[in-house]
């Protein structure tokens, strides 16, 4: 037993220390669906939407999407306002790229959108230069960076859509001509706020929501993708997995998945409201050696879905997020991930 307890001790002083909090995004609420990636040595955060009021859509609140860029130039230091997106955006995805920061799809008030664009931040000031747009309007989708490839897979058309997206994309920002390319999806169901991941040259989507006929089915099925080799299936996740910052974490032999909503008070969240319980603290590990799960660490604040995760100092970055249904965090959670 004493063993036990001492390997328990163990864990969570690790655990603790590991965790850390970067100065809170500089809005008393803050927002969900937030972009954010690092140029220049500078973490930036860049739109998503909240309620203003700090109510809910039961209280008749209602949801505003934000343009602002924040940047914050060393951990120690304060956001400042660094300029605007060209509209107000979120919930789409978001690629550090070499000395920029690159925003794909979203949505905002009037719909889902097809724009990608690629910040820089230098001498204090934001440039935006346009991408190629998107085969179609995409939103609550995900996506990662593999050398000079971003993949785009999964989300919404449209803010009424019934049904999720089977869509899988690539760009290459090596090319002298840059297009988007359609390529096979995954052979598993349709889906939107999943994981994206990438380790060793290799694409991985994990859980996410299927929705059909406007009902949403939450997945824990998980999928690699190898450009040489096409699409497999690997070991599902623990749990149902929605909308945990991604991408996941990719360490030297593993990916970390965060939280995430695990689907188990959705049926009651409506009744809920105020007293919903959050969502998933679970850190999971991925190890495509063995293909097994396991769980590395755990969440010690409430933890954040509908936000994205990027790295910044050698360290995992989470910037605000929502904690309950509705509920927003201004907090920039930060971790330092240890033999992975």
């Amino acid at each position: 037993m004493s063993t036990v307890i001492n390997k328990g001790i163990a864990q969570i002083v690790r655990s603790e220390s590991a965790w850390s909090a970067l100065p809170p995004i500089p809005n008393p609420i803050g927002f969900a669906g937030s972009f954010a990636g690092v140029s220049n040595g500078t973490l930036l955060v860049a739109g998503g939407a909240n309620f203003p009021d700090g109510g809910a859509p039961w209280t008749g609140s209602k949801k505003v999407w934000h343009d602002q860029i924040f940047a914050l130039e060393k951990p120690g230091g304060k956001w400042k306002l660094a300029g605007k997106l060209p509209y107000a955006s979120g919930y789409g995805v978001s690629i550090t790229w070499k000395d920029a920061f690159i925003i794909i799809g979203g949505s905002n008030q009037k719909g889902h959108s097809a724009d990608v664009s690629l910040l820089k931040y230098e001498n204090g000031r934001i440039s935006i230069t346009a991408l190629p747009v998107l085969p179609a309007a995409i939103a609550n989708t995900s996506g990662v960076l593999i050398g000079n490839i971003i993949y785009v897979a999964g989300g919404m058309e449209s803010p009424d859509a019934q049904n999720a997206e089977k869509n899988f994309w690539m760009l290459d920002l090596g090319a002298a001509q840059k297009a988007w390319k359609v390529l096979e999806p995954w052979p598993g169901p349709s889906r939107m706020f999943a994981v994206a991941g990438a380790l060793n040259g290799k694409f991985y989507l994990f859980g996410g929501g299927e929705l059909v006929n406007g009902i949403r089915n939450y997945l824990k099925d998980a999928y690699q993708y190898d450009p040489d080799k096409g699409w497999k299936r690997i070991a599902d996740l623990p749990a149902a997995v929605v909308a945990a910052p991604s991408p996941a974490y990719a360490g030297k032999n593993s990916l970390l998945v965060f939280g995430g909503d695990d689907g188990k008070a959705a049926a009651d969240a409506a009744v809920l409201r105020e007293k919903h319980p959050g969502f998933s603290k679970q850190v999971y590990r991925y190890q495509p050696l063995d293909n097994t799960w396991s769980v590395a660490d755990q969440i010690p604040a409430p933890a954040p879905v509908t936000t994205t995760l990027t790295i910044w100092n050698g360290k995992v970055v989470i910037p605000g997020g929502e904690v309950r249904p509705a509920v927003r965090t201004p907090k920039v959670l930060q971790y330092k991930a240890i033999n992975y």
